[in-house]
């Protein structure tokens, strides 16, 4: 039998089929912002990594379903051992994971004895095992402002991410991986002053995964661009200032999938996306059917070495908690 055949005719019988199986299971359905409008709708929480992540570890269900991609889900595994994970799609990867390995990371440290590693979330369960603090686009500046001035610090691996960070803590002293998200990193400076140029009263939200992030506040700064208007936030943060904002439309950098949860916040803005092809194809791999089957034959488990497991919880532990300087170093 096809995967077509198992799932239901119509939007509604999905929605309430993935609810009974869900509740059957005993399971909590997380989805990051960037997924499928109807996997969003049909979740339990939908959100950024690190408030998945919270509720990932505070959760009392017995099954967390992750709809994003396979390092959030090891994240959830991290933090939660003792429950089932499962991953609708196993192969939803991500490009910028992908940009280190473990092996990558501890020949860096090696060159720079004594340094404090950061990373960025987006990274795999084997790298965050090599590292001191994790981090999220939403804390990374307080995460690095707990470490002591004098101490050299490694961020990975996201340079756009890691050039905001510099910029908003002024270290000299921290180094930078050359890592990138494809779609964010295609997501350019040139575009995104046309697209204001062409509508001078829209707010500018802006990730700092792109690629047009620091260009975005130096233009600012020029002139170029509104700097009253242009505004560099988490997926989380967006969501925050969208609740609040009055203007009449924003234009948003950042992977398509996050203009489903903005209009929803506030649906008498405009929103509308500085790139229109900025899609991940690996957060789009969890369709309906996907999930469906995932929730009737459990699959795919999520599965971490223990060892590493509790090497990488340290480093998320510190994400979860904001920073929490005495563990730098131990």
């Amino acid at each position: 039998m096809s995967i077509t055949e198992l799932a239901p005719e119509t939007l509604d019988e999905w929605f309430s089929e993935v609810r009974r199986l869900a509740n059957e299971r005993d399971a909590v359905i997380l989805a990051h912002n960037y997924q499928r409008p109807e996997i969003q709708d049909v979740a339990d929480h939908v959100g950024d990594s690190l408030a998945l992540s919270r509720i990932a570890a505070a959760s009392d269900a017995s099954t967390i379903v992750f709809a994003g991609v396979y390092f959030m889900a090891e994240t959830a595994k991290i933090l939660a051992p003792e429950r089932t994970v499962l991953i609708p799609e196993p192969l939803a990867g991500c490009s910028l994971a992908d940009s280190i390995t473990a092996d990558q990371l501890r020949e860096w440290k090696s060159e720079h004895p004594g340094a404090v590693v950061v990373a960025y979330v987006n990274t795999s369960a084997d790298v965050k095992a090599e590292t001191d603090l994790c981090c999220t686009s939403a804390n990374a500046v307080d995460i690095v402002n707990t470490i002591p001035a004098d101490r050299e610090v490694l961020f990975l691996p996201d340079q756009f991410l890691g050039a905001h960070v510099q910029r908003m803590t002024k270290r000299e002293n921290m180094h930078i991986w050359m890592g990138e998200c494809h779609v964010h990193a295609d997501i350019s400076p040139v575009e995104l002053r046309d697209k204001a140029l062409a509508s001078p009263e829209s707010e500018l939200f802006i990730h700092p995964e792109c690629g047009c992030a620091t260009p975005a506040l130096w233009l600012s700064g020029t002139g170029d661009l509104p700097a009253e208007r242009t505004h560099i936030l988490s997926t989380g943060g967006m969501l925050d200032r969208a609740r609040v904002t009055i203007a009449k439309s924003v234009l948003v950098a950042t992977e398509t999938g996050m203009l489903h949860q903005l209009r929803r916040a506030n649906p008498a803005v405009r929103w509308e996306p500085v790139n229109e092809h900025a899609e991940c194809v690996y957060m789009k791999m969890t369709t309906r059917d996907v999930l469906l089957r995932c929730l009737r034959e459990g699959t795919s488990e999520v599965i971490v070495d223990p060892e590493i497991a509790r090497r990488a919880k340290r480093a998320v532990d510190a994400m979860i908690a904001v920073g929490r300087p005495s563990m730098v170093g131990e």
